[in-house]
């Protein structure tokens, strides 16, 4: 099963933009991307919401609750 971090790093590449671009677009510290790619720690639901828009994916696969 694939991680949060993974899902994170593939809409990532996918949408062509990097970690400094999507901090940026999140309005949170390039470390913070870094961080959630590693699964070293967890977006709040405030930026799961963010992130979900802006990939223009639902929260569900985010979190790996659907393919």
């Amino acid at each position: 099963m694939i991680g949060f971090g993974e899902r994170l790093r593939v809409l990532r590449a996918e949408k062509g933009v990097g970690q400094i671009q999507l901090a940026k677009e999140l309005d949170v510290g390039k470390s913070v991307i870094s961080l959630w790619e590693l699964d070293k720690c967890e977006p709040t639901l405030s930026k799961l919401i963010s992130m979900a828009k802006y990939f223009g994916v639902s929260i569900d696969y985010l979190a790996g609750l659907e393919d």
